[in-house]
Protein backbone atom coordinates (compact mmCIF):
# COMPACT_ATOMS: atom_id res chain seq x y z
CA UNK A 1 0.00 0.00 0.00
CA UNK A 2 0.98 3.46 -0.43
CA UNK A 3 -0.37 6.47 1.42
CA UNK A 4 -1.46 10.22 -0.08
CA UNK A 5 -2.61 12.76 1.64
CA UNK A 6 -6.25 13.97 1.26
CA UNK A 7 -6.25 17.21 -0.11
CA UNK A 8 -3.45 15.75 -2.55
CA UNK A 9 -4.95 13.00 -3.85
CA UNK A 10 -8.34 15.01 -4.56
CA UNK A 11 -5.79 17.56 -6.16
CA UNK A 12 -4.30 15.06 -8.62
CA UNK A 13 -7.76 13.41 -9.40
CA UNK A 14 -9.24 16.83 -10.55
CA UNK A 15 -6.86 17.69 -12.57
CA UNK A 16 -6.34 13.96 -14.21
CA UNK A 17 -10.35 14.91 -15.05
CA UNK A 18 -9.61 18.62 -15.93
CA UNK A 19 -6.54 17.16 -18.25
CA UNK A 20 -9.45 14.98 -19.83
CA UNK A 21 -11.87 17.73 -20.20
CA UNK A 22 -14.25 18.15 -17.48
CA UNK A 23 -14.72 21.58 -15.56
CA UNK A 24 -12.96 22.56 -12.97
CA UNK A 25 -16.08 22.35 -10.58
CA UNK A 26 -17.26 19.14 -11.33
CA UNK A 27 -14.01 17.75 -12.11
CA UNK A 28 -13.37 19.00 -7.91
CA UNK A 29 -17.13 17.01 -6.92
CA UNK A 30 -15.82 13.76 -9.13
CA UNK A 31 -12.51 13.91 -7.16
CA UNK A 32 -14.28 14.53 -3.71
CA UNK A 33 -16.43 11.62 -4.17
CA UNK A 34 -14.08 9.25 -5.30
CA UNK A 35 -11.43 9.73 -2.78
CA UNK A 36 -13.86 9.76 -0.05
CA UNK A 37 -14.68 6.41 -1.30
CA UNK A 38 -11.19 5.68 -0.77
CA UNK A 39 -10.62 7.22 2.73
CA UNK A 40 -13.43 5.04 3.69
CA UNK A 41 -12.18 1.76 2.83
CA UNK A 42 -14.62 1.20 0.24
CA UNK A 43 -12.02 0.64 -2.57
CA UNK A 44 -14.50 -0.96 -4.87
CA UNK A 45 -15.48 2.73 -5.69
CA UNK A 46 -12.65 4.92 -5.42
CA UNK A 47 -10.09 6.28 -7.34
CA UNK A 48 -10.02 3.02 -9.17
CA UNK A 49 -12.71 4.03 -11.55
CA UNK A 50 -10.94 7.03 -12.82
CA UNK A 51 -9.42 4.58 -15.82
CA UNK A 52 -13.28 3.66 -16.69
CA UNK A 53 -14.56 6.98 -16.35
CA UNK A 54 -11.36 8.26 -18.52
CA UNK A 55 -12.23 5.70 -21.13
CA UNK A 56 -15.88 6.90 -21.45
CA UNK A 57 -14.75 10.47 -21.57
CA UNK A 58 -12.77 9.81 -24.40
CA UNK A 59 -15.85 8.01 -26.02
CA UNK A 60 -17.94 10.60 -26.09
CA UNK A 61 -19.77 8.39 -23.65
CA UNK A 62 -19.46 10.14 -20.90
CA UNK A 63 -19.83 14.10 -20.98
CA UNK A 64 -18.57 17.09 -19.02
CA UNK A 65 -20.07 20.60 -19.04
CA UNK A 66 -23.46 19.20 -19.62
CA UNK A 67 -26.78 20.80 -18.37
CA UNK A 68 -29.02 18.26 -17.30
CA UNK A 69 -32.94 18.76 -19.24
CA UNK A 70 -35.60 19.35 -16.28
CA UNK A 71 -38.35 17.11 -17.58
CA UNK A 72 -40.49 17.49 -15.17
CA UNK A 73 -40.54 19.79 -11.64
CA UNK A 74 -42.87 20.82 -9.08
CA UNK A 75 -42.09 22.18 -5.40
CA UNK A 76 -41.27 19.16 -4.07
CA UNK A 77 -39.95 16.95 -7.28
CA UNK A 78 -37.60 17.37 -10.26
CA UNK A 79 -37.08 14.63 -12.92
CA UNK A 80 -33.78 14.84 -15.04
CA UNK A 81 -32.22 13.71 -18.53
CA UNK A 82 -28.58 13.78 -17.04
CA UNK A 83 -27.87 13.93 -21.05
CA UNK A 84 -24.64 11.70 -20.37
CA UNK A 85 -23.32 14.11 -17.89
CA UNK A 86 -20.89 12.50 -15.36
CA UNK A 87 -22.95 10.99 -13.04
CA UNK A 88 -20.30 12.18 -9.71
CA UNK A 89 -20.76 15.70 -9.82
CA UNK A 90 -24.61 15.59 -11.40
CA UNK A 91 -25.55 14.06 -8.18
CA UNK A 92 -23.70 15.74 -5.71
CA UNK A 93 -25.57 19.10 -7.61
CA UNK A 94 -29.28 17.33 -7.91
CA UNK A 95 -28.95 16.46 -3.88
CA UNK A 96 -28.45 19.68 -3.25
CA UNK A 97 -31.61 20.79 -5.23
CA UNK A 98 -33.52 18.35 -3.50
CA UNK A 99 -31.94 19.48 0.04
CA UNK A 100 -33.02 23.05 -1.18
CA UNK A 101 -36.95 21.74 -2.27
CA UNK A 102 -37.21 20.22 1.16
CA UNK A 103 -36.14 23.00 3.23
CA UNK A 104 -39.03 24.97 1.48
CA UNK A 105 -41.80 21.89 1.64
CA UNK A 106 -40.60 19.69 4.15
CA UNK A 107 -39.98 16.32 1.57
CA UNK A 108 -38.36 16.24 -2.05
CA UNK A 109 -37.30 13.65 -4.61
CA UNK A 110 -35.85 13.62 -7.84
CA UNK A 111 -35.03 10.80 -10.64
CA UNK A 112 -32.43 11.37 -13.19
CA UNK A 113 -32.79 9.01 -16.66
CA UNK A 114 -29.10 9.26 -18.74
CA UNK A 115 -26.34 10.03 -16.31
CA UNK A 116 -23.58 7.65 -15.27
CA UNK A 117 -21.89 5.55 -11.93
CA UNK A 118 -22.43 7.93 -9.58
CA UNK A 119 -19.58 6.34 -7.23
CA UNK A 120 -20.89 5.73 -3.23
CA UNK A 121 -24.71 6.34 -2.72
CA UNK A 122 -24.02 6.82 0.79
CA UNK A 123 -22.17 10.13 0.60
CA UNK A 124 -25.44 11.65 -1.18
CA UNK A 125 -27.50 10.36 1.70
CA UNK A 126 -25.03 12.18 4.43
CA UNK A 127 -25.12 15.32 2.35
CA UNK A 128 -29.23 15.28 3.84
CA UNK A 129 -27.93 13.77 7.09
CA UNK A 130 -25.42 16.87 7.78
CA UNK A 131 -28.35 19.00 7.30
CA UNK A 132 -30.87 17.69 9.99
CA UNK A 133 -32.48 15.15 7.32
CA UNK A 134 -32.95 12.19 6.55
CA UNK A 135 -31.22 11.30 3.50
CA UNK A 136 -32.53 8.47 0.35
CA UNK A 137 -30.31 7.46 -2.41
CA UNK A 138 -30.14 4.64 -5.11
CA UNK A 139 -29.50 4.21 -8.49
CA UNK A 140 -29.98 1.38 -11.27
CA UNK A 141 -26.62 -0.56 -12.74
CA UNK A 142 -25.69 -2.44 -15.60
CA UNK A 143 -27.94 -6.01 -15.25
CA UNK A 144 -25.32 -8.06 -13.45
CA UNK A 145 -27.46 -9.37 -10.35
CA UNK A 146 -29.08 -13.08 -11.44
CA UNK A 147 -33.06 -13.34 -10.04
CA UNK A 148 -33.40 -16.22 -8.26
CA UNK A 149 -33.72 -19.59 -9.45
CA UNK A 150 -32.44 -17.72 -12.98
CA UNK A 151 -29.35 -18.13 -15.19
CA UNK A 152 -29.16 -14.67 -16.50
CA UNK A 153 -28.75 -11.47 -15.36
CA UNK A 154 -31.54 -9.11 -15.39
CA UNK A 155 -30.84 -6.40 -12.67
CA UNK A 156 -28.19 -4.74 -11.57
CA UNK A 157 -26.09 -4.35 -8.53
CA UNK A 158 -28.77 -1.50 -7.22
CA UNK A 159 -27.92 -0.26 -4.19
CA UNK A 160 -29.77 1.85 -1.45
CA UNK A 161 -28.41 4.00 0.74
CA UNK A 162 -30.07 6.04 3.85
CA UNK A 163 -28.12 8.06 6.42
CA UNK A 164 -29.97 9.87 9.83
CA UNK A 165 -28.19 12.02 11.75
CA UNK A 166 -27.58 11.14 15.29
CA UNK A 167 -25.54 14.08 18.06
CA UNK A 168 -22.35 15.51 17.56
CA UNK A 169 -21.33 14.13 14.13
CA UNK A 170 -22.75 10.48 15.06
CA UNK A 171 -25.18 9.03 12.06
CA UNK A 172 -26.37 5.84 11.12
CA UNK A 173 -25.51 5.40 7.29
CA UNK A 174 -26.19 2.34 5.47
CA UNK A 175 -25.24 1.79 1.85
CA UNK A 176 -25.60 -1.25 0.27
CA UNK A 177 -25.93 -3.16 -2.92
CA UNK A 178 -28.60 -5.24 -3.60
CA UNK A 179 -26.29 -8.16 -4.61
CA UNK A 180 -23.94 -9.99 -2.35
CA UNK A 181 -21.11 -8.21 -3.61
CA UNK A 182 -20.94 -5.35 -5.96
CA UNK A 183 -19.17 -5.99 -9.22
CA UNK A 184 -15.74 -3.27 -7.84
CA UNK A 185 -15.89 -5.92 -5.23
CA UNK A 186 -15.19 -8.85 -8.34
CA UNK A 187 -12.60 -6.45 -10.13
CA UNK A 188 -10.93 -6.02 -6.52
CA UNK A 189 -10.84 -9.75 -6.03
CA UNK A 190 -9.50 -9.81 -10.00
CA UNK A 191 -6.70 -7.33 -9.37
CA UNK A 192 -5.57 -8.46 -5.72
CA UNK A 193 -5.62 -12.51 -7.79
CA UNK A 194 -7.85 -14.04 -5.25
CA UNK A 195 -10.47 -16.41 -5.81
CA UNK A 196 -14.46 -15.76 -4.97
CA UNK A 197 -15.95 -16.80 -1.85
CA UNK A 198 -18.56 -19.17 -3.11
CA UNK A 199 -22.22 -17.48 -2.47
CA UNK A 200 -20.99 -14.55 -4.14
CA UNK A 201 -22.09 -15.46 -8.16
CA UNK A 202 -22.69 -17.86 -10.72
CA UNK A 203 -21.90 -19.40 -14.52
CA UNK A 204 -23.91 -19.74 -17.47
CA UNK A 205 -24.97 -22.61 -15.98
CA UNK A 206 -26.58 -20.89 -12.52
CA UNK A 207 -23.69 -22.57 -10.53
CA UNK A 208 -21.44 -21.12 -8.46
CA UNK A 209 -18.22 -18.60 -10.24
CA UNK A 210 -15.04 -18.55 -8.24
CA UNK A 211 -12.55 -17.16 -11.30
CA UNK A 212 -13.45 -13.28 -11.00
CA UNK A 213 -11.59 -12.81 -14.55
CA UNK A 214 -13.69 -14.96 -15.92
CA UNK A 215 -16.82 -13.87 -14.60
CA UNK A 216 -16.49 -10.05 -15.09
CA UNK A 217 -15.40 -10.90 -19.12
CA UNK A 218 -18.77 -13.31 -18.97
CA UNK A 219 -20.85 -10.77 -17.20
CA UNK A 220 -19.59 -7.94 -19.93
CA UNK A 221 -19.98 -10.15 -23.21
CA UNK A 222 -23.49 -11.15 -22.01
CA UNK A 223 -22.99 -14.77 -21.91
CA UNK A 224 -24.86 -15.42 -19.03
CA UNK A 225 -24.40 -15.57 -15.08
CA UNK A 226 -23.55 -12.99 -12.57
CA UNK A 227 -23.63 -11.80 -9.34
CA UNK A 228 -26.12 -13.32 -6.90
CA UNK A 229 -29.12 -11.19 -5.00
CA UNK A 230 -28.36 -10.40 -1.27
CA UNK A 231 -29.26 -13.31 0.41
CA UNK A 232 -27.58 -15.87 -2.32
CA UNK A 233 -28.47 -18.53 -4.44
CA UNK A 234 -32.62 -20.01 -3.76
CA UNK A 235 -34.79 -19.06 -1.13
CA UNK A 236 -32.90 -20.56 2.21
CA UNK A 237 -31.04 -17.78 3.02
CA UNK A 238 -33.31 -15.01 1.59
CA UNK A 239 -31.89 -14.57 -2.03
CA UNK A 240 -35.21 -13.47 -3.17
CA UNK A 241 -35.08 -10.69 -0.66
CA UNK A 242 -32.66 -9.12 -2.02
CA UNK A 243 -33.96 -9.25 -5.99
CA UNK A 244 -37.08 -7.91 -4.76
CA UNK A 245 -35.21 -4.54 -3.41
CA UNK A 246 -32.90 -4.61 -6.48
CA UNK A 247 -35.88 -4.71 -8.74
CA UNK A 248 -38.08 -1.60 -6.24
CA UNK A 249 -34.58 0.54 -7.01
CA UNK A 250 -34.97 0.14 -10.77
CA UNK A 251 -38.61 1.28 -10.20
CA UNK A 252 -37.72 4.22 -8.25
CA UNK A 253 -34.62 5.34 -10.27
CA UNK A 254 -35.82 4.31 -13.65
CA UNK A 255 -39.52 4.02 -14.04
CA UNK A 256 -40.01 7.24 -12.15
CA UNK A 257 -38.03 8.89 -14.78
CA UNK A 258 -38.41 7.02 -17.71
CA UNK A 259 -35.08 5.87 -18.10
CA UNK A 260 -33.91 2.48 -19.18
CA UNK A 261 -34.12 -1.22 -16.24
CA UNK A 262 -33.88 -4.57 -16.28
CA UNK A 263 -31.68 -6.30 -18.70
CA UNK A 264 -31.47 -2.63 -21.07
CA UNK A 265 -28.70 -1.27 -18.97
CA UNK A 266 -25.92 -2.54 -20.39
CA UNK A 267 -21.99 -1.62 -20.13
CA UNK A 268 -19.61 -1.60 -23.06
CA UNK A 269 -16.26 -3.42 -22.90
CA UNK A 270 -14.67 0.27 -22.34
CA UNK A 271 -17.34 2.46 -19.48
CA UNK A 272 -20.13 2.08 -17.74
CA UNK A 273 -23.79 1.97 -18.43
CA UNK A 274 -25.95 5.16 -18.99
CA UNK A 275 -27.96 4.58 -15.86
CA UNK A 276 -30.93 6.13 -13.81
CA UNK A 277 -30.97 7.53 -9.86
CA UNK A 278 -32.78 8.32 -7.28
CA UNK A 279 -32.48 10.98 -4.55
CA UNK A 280 -35.16 11.95 -1.40
CA UNK A 281 -34.58 14.19 1.71
CA UNK A 282 -37.01 14.50 4.74
CA UNK A 283 -36.94 17.00 6.91
CA UNK A 284 -36.71 15.92 10.81
CA UNK A 285 -38.83 19.08 11.93
CA UNK A 286 -42.06 17.83 10.03
CA UNK A 287 -42.04 14.53 12.33
CA UNK A 288 -40.69 15.77 15.70
CA UNK A 289 -38.01 18.09 16.98
CA UNK A 290 -34.79 17.75 15.60
CA UNK A 291 -32.93 17.30 19.16
CA UNK A 292 -35.25 14.69 20.30
CA UNK A 293 -34.59 12.80 16.72
CA UNK A 294 -31.01 12.98 16.83
CA UNK A 295 -30.81 12.08 20.68
CA UNK A 296 -32.71 8.87 19.84
CA UNK A 297 -30.84 8.07 17.19
CA UNK A 298 -27.70 8.86 19.58
CA UNK A 299 -29.21 6.35 22.00
CA UNK A 300 -30.18 3.74 19.26
CA UNK A 301 -26.75 3.54 17.96
CA UNK A 302 -24.69 3.92 21.58
CA UNK A 303 -27.20 0.29 22.61
CA UNK A 304 -25.62 -1.46 19.56
CA UNK A 305 -21.99 -0.54 19.80
CA UNK A 306 -22.55 -1.37 23.44
CA UNK A 307 -23.64 -5.29 22.80
CA UNK A 308 -21.50 -8.11 23.92
CA UNK A 309 -19.51 -9.34 20.88
CA UNK A 310 -20.08 -12.78 19.82
CA UNK A 311 -17.42 -15.40 20.81
CA UNK A 312 -14.10 -14.44 18.99
CA UNK A 313 -15.94 -10.92 17.53
CA UNK A 314 -14.20 -8.38 19.08
CA UNK A 315 -16.68 -5.38 18.77
CA UNK A 316 -20.29 -4.78 17.64
CA UNK A 317 -20.56 -2.16 14.83
CA UNK A 318 -24.07 -0.15 13.71
CA UNK A 319 -24.25 1.09 9.85
CA UNK A 320 -21.48 3.61 8.81
CA UNK A 321 -19.21 2.88 11.79
CA UNK A 322 -16.26 1.35 10.14
CA UNK A 323 -16.05 3.88 7.07
CA UNK A 324 -16.18 6.81 9.06
CA UNK A 325 -13.36 5.50 11.51
CA UNK A 326 -11.34 4.48 8.64
CA UNK A 327 -12.17 7.81 6.90
CA UNK A 328 -10.56 9.49 10.66
CA UNK A 329 -7.51 7.39 10.43
CA UNK A 330 -7.43 8.62 6.27
CA UNK A 331 -7.10 11.98 6.78
CA UNK A 332 -4.42 12.06 9.75
CA UNK A 333 -2.51 8.66 8.41
CA UNK A 334 -3.29 9.44 4.38
CA UNK A 335 -5.53 7.68 2.35
CA UNK A 336 -4.29 4.19 1.53
CA UNK A 337 -4.47 2.90 -2.28
CA UNK A 338 -2.57 -0.18 -3.81
CA UNK A 339 0.30 0.16 -4.79
CA UNK A 340 -0.59 -1.01 -8.32
CA UNK A 341 -3.50 1.28 -8.64
CA UNK A 342 -0.96 4.16 -7.69
CA UNK A 343 1.34 2.97 -10.42
CA UNK A 344 -2.37 3.40 -12.92
CA UNK A 345 -2.71 6.93 -11.22
CA UNK A 346 0.98 7.42 -12.07
CA UNK A 347 0.58 6.74 -15.64
CA UNK A 348 -2.72 9.02 -16.14
CA UNK A 349 -1.00 11.47 -14.77
CA UNK A 350 2.36 11.12 -16.54
CA UNK A 351 0.12 10.79 -20.31
CA UNK A 352 -1.76 14.06 -19.19
CA UNK A 353 0.84 15.89 -18.18
CA UNK A 354 -0.26 16.73 -14.35
CA UNK A 355 1.90 16.87 -11.41
CA UNK A 356 2.19 13.64 -8.98
CA UNK A 357 1.68 14.38 -5.25
CA UNK A 358 4.43 12.58 -2.71
CA UNK A 359 4.06 9.36 -1.17
CA UNK A 360 3.19 9.46 2.63
CA UNK A 361 5.59 6.90 4.81
CA UNK A 362 4.04 3.88 6.03
CA UNK A 363 1.83 4.06 9.16
CA UNK A 364 3.28 2.42 12.61
CA UNK A 365 0.91 -0.55 13.20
Amino acid sequence: MVFIVRTDLERLCACIFQALGIPQEEAEDCAEILVTADARGIKSHGVARITRYANGIRAGLIKGGVTPRVLHETPCSLVLDGEGAMGLSLSKRSMERVIAKAREQGMAFCSIRNSNHFGIAGFYTEMAAREDMIGLAMTNTAALGVPTFARKAMFGTNPIAFAAPGLEGMRFSLDMATTTVPRGKIEVYQREGKELPPGWAVGSNGLTAQDPRSLLDTMIRRQGGGLLPLGGAGETHGGYKGYGLAVLVDILCALTSGGVFGEAVRDSEITSARVCHCFMAIRLDILRPPEDFKRDMSRMLEALVSLEPAEGASRVYYPGLKEQEAEGLSNTQGVPLAEDLWQELTTWANVLGVALPSVQAVPEP
